[in-house]
C-alpha cells in the first residue's frame, strides 16, 4: 500500500466531460483541482466518444494515483429541439416561431423537434419552456406536424437544449430502449455508475437494475429527481436506487421554481435517513461558463446544499463547454473546505442529519447507534483518521453522516461499495484487492508517508461482524503514532 493522501475537502465533486475537458492533460487538471467523479452526458455526442474519454479519464487518474468514479449519465425520454444551423439562434420576445415536429435539423424561426408526438399534447395557450426554462413560449396554433408559438421571453437557444410542457404526461417510458443499449455498451467499457433521468418510480430503477444484473454486473445506480411524480414517488425510488440526485435544472420547471429550495433540503434529509449518498446538480456556478469568478448567489448556493447534508456538488456546463472547467473546479473545492470547517457551528446533536443517522430503517438501528457513539470518540479524542475494516460499509456510511473532523477509510475490495463511498461526503476509500486486510502499521506507515500523521496523533481501528444474539458488534482499536 502506498501513501494516502486525502483532498482537501470532504465534499465530493461530480464534473460533467465535454468538449472543454476531455482531454488527458485537462482531465488530469480536474483531478489534481477536486474531482471524484467524471460525469459523461451521453444526451450529446456519441458513444463511440464516449468510450474514448472514458478509458482517458482511467488513464489520467491512474497516472494521478487516485479513484475516480465513472458516471454515465442517461439520456432518458427527454424532449429536445433538434440540430439548429447557424447557432446559436436568438429568439426575441413577441416573434413567432415554429416547433416543427419531427424534423431533426433547421433554421430561423423554425425550431426542429424530434418529438412527432409534440402536437397531440399541446394545444392553443400551454407554455412550452427551452433551455432549463430560459426561454418561454406560448402557442398560438397547432396543425399538422407543428406547433406555432409566440415568444414570452426571449434568448439564446443552442442546438440539442432541452424542451419542457409543465404537466404534460408523456407517453415515452423513463428507461428507453436507447438507455439500455448504453447501459449495455458502456458496462462493457467498466462504466462504474449510471444516473437514470426522468425517473418516476422504484420500477425505472428496477428496469436498469435488472438489465444490468442479466449480464453479469451491479453498478451504482443514481435516480435523477426531476419530475413531479419523482417527488411525489420519492420514498419509493429511494428504497430502490443506490444513491439520488437531485436534478434542479427541470425540476424548477416540472414543479413550481419557488418550491424547488424546499424540495431539495426534503430529498437530502431523507437520503441521508436511508443512509444513500446524494448529489445537487444544475447552475451551481453557471456563471463561471464565461466568468473566472462565481456569483455571491452561487457560492452560498452551493455552501448550503452542503449544510443541508449533501454528499456531493456538481458541475454541468462549468466544466463541459466552459472557458474555466479548472477554475470552476477549484472554486468548488474552496467553497466546500471552508463551509465544512463550519459545519458544526450551524447543526446541533437534535437536528435531522443527526437524527437521522440513526433513524432510518429499523435493521440499521444498531450500525446507527454505533456511528454516533464513534463520533463522540472521535471528537472526545481528537482521532485524526478513522479506519473501518471490511464489511463495515453501512457503519462507514453511517458515521460519514454525523460529519465527524476526521476522514473515513473505509476498506473494501468490493467495487461497487468503492464507487458508493467515493461518492459519499468524507470517506475516501481504500481499494484492496488480496484477500488479507492491511495491518494497522501498514496503513499507518501510508498515511506516515504523504505526512498526513505524526508522531503523537491518533488512528482509530474499527471492525465490524455478526453478532448471532444483538444482529451487530463492533470492535475498536485506537493507535497511537
Amino acid at each position: 500500500m502506498k501513501g494516502i493522501l486525502p483532498p482537501g475537502h470532504k465534499t465530493k465533486i461530480v464534473c460533467t466531460i465535454g468538449p472543454a475537458s476531455s482531454s488527458p492533460g485537462m482531465l488530469e487538471r480536474l483531478i489534481r483541482a477536486g474531482m471524484n467523479v467524471a460525469r459523461l452526458n451521453t444526451s450529446h455526442g456519441t458513444i463511440e466518444e464516449h468510450r474514448v474519454t472514458l478509458n482517458r479519464i482511467r488513464s489520467a487518474a491512474a497516472r494521478q494515483k487516485k479513484i475516480v468514479s465513472i458516471m454515465v449519465d442517461l439520456p432518458g425520454p427527454k424532449l429536445r429541439v433538434g440540430v439548429i444551423r447557424n447557432a446559436p439562434l436568438i429568439l426575441k420576445k413577441n416573434e413567432t416561431v415554429i416547433l416543427a415536429a419531427g424534423e431533426s435539423s433547421g433554421s430561423g424561426i423554425r425550431i426542429p423537434v424530434a418529438y412527432r408526438a409534440l402536437p397531440s399534447l399541446v394545444s392553443r395557450g400551454s407554455v412550452i419552456y427551452l433551455n432549463d426554462g430560459f426561454i418561454e413560449l406560448k402557442v398560438l396554433q397547432v396543425r399538422a406536424g407543428e406547433v406555432v408559438c409566440r415568444v414570452m421571453v426571449g434568448g439564446s437557444l443552442l442546438s440539442h437544449k432541452g424542451l419542457n410542457v409543465p404537466h404534460m404526461k408523456s407517453t415515452a417510458p423513463a428507461v428507453t430502449a436507447r438507455d439500455l443499449d448504453i447501459v449495455r455498451r458502456m458496462l462493457d467499457e467498466g462504466a462504474d455508475m449510471f444516473s437514470v433521468s426522468f425517473v418516476e418510480n422504484r420500477d425505472d430503477i428496477q428496469r436498469i437494475r435488472r438489465f444490468a444484473a442479466g449480464r453479469g454486473t451491479s453498478p451504482v445506480i443514481i435516480a435523477k429527481i426531476e419530475r413531479g411524480e419523482a417527488v411525489r414517488n420519492i420514498d419509493g425510488i429511494l428504497d430502490a436506487a443506490d444513491g439520488i440526485m437531485v436534478a434542479r435544472g427541470d425540476l424548477g420547471v416540472e414543479i413550481p421554481i419557488e418550491q424547488v429550495p424546499i424540495v431539495q433540503k426534503l430529498i437530502i434529509r431523507k437520503a441521508n435517513d436511508l443512509n444513500k449518498p446524494v448529489i445537487t446538480a444544475t447552475q451551481m456556478l453557471l456563471s463561471m461558463t464565461d466568468h473566472i469568478r462565481p456569483t455571491r448567489a452561487e457560492v452560498t448556493d452551493v455552501a448550503n446544499a452542503i449544510l443541508d447534508g449533501t454528499d456531493a456538488v456538481m458541475l454541468s456546463e462549468e466544466t463541459a463547454m466552459g472557458a474555466y472547467p479548472v477554475e470552476s473546479a477549484m472554486m468548488m473545492a474552496k467553497i466546500a473546505a471552508i463551509t465544512e470547517a463550519h459545519w458544526h457551528a450551524f447543526s446541533r446533536p437534535d437536528q435531522p442529519l443527526f437524527s437521522g443517522a440513526v433513524r432510518g430503517r429499523p435493521e440499521e438501528a444498531p450500525a446507527g447507534s454505533a456511528a454516533l457513539a464513534l463520533e463522540q470518540t472521535i471528537d472526545s479524542m481528537h482521532i485524526r483518521f478513522a479506519v473501518t475494516g471490511p464489511g463495515a460499509g453501512q457503519l462507514s456510511m453511517r458515521l460519514s453522516r454525523l460529519r465527524p473532523d476526521c476522514w473515513i477509510l473505509p476498506m473494501t475490495s468490493d467495487r461497487k461499495m468503492l464507487h458508493l463511498f467515493n461518492a459519499s461526503y468524507g470517506l475516501l476509500p481504500l481499494y484492496r484487492t488480496g484477500q488479507r486486510p492491511p495491518a494497522h502499521q501498514e496503513i499507518i506507515r501510508a498515511l506516515a508517508a504523504c505526512r498526513q500523521v505524526s508522531r503523537g496523533d491518533r488512528v482509530l481501528f474499527v471492525e465490524e461482524s455478526a453478532a448471532p444474539h444483538r444482529g451487530y458488534a463492533s470492535s475498536t482499536d485506537i493507535v497511537t503514532v
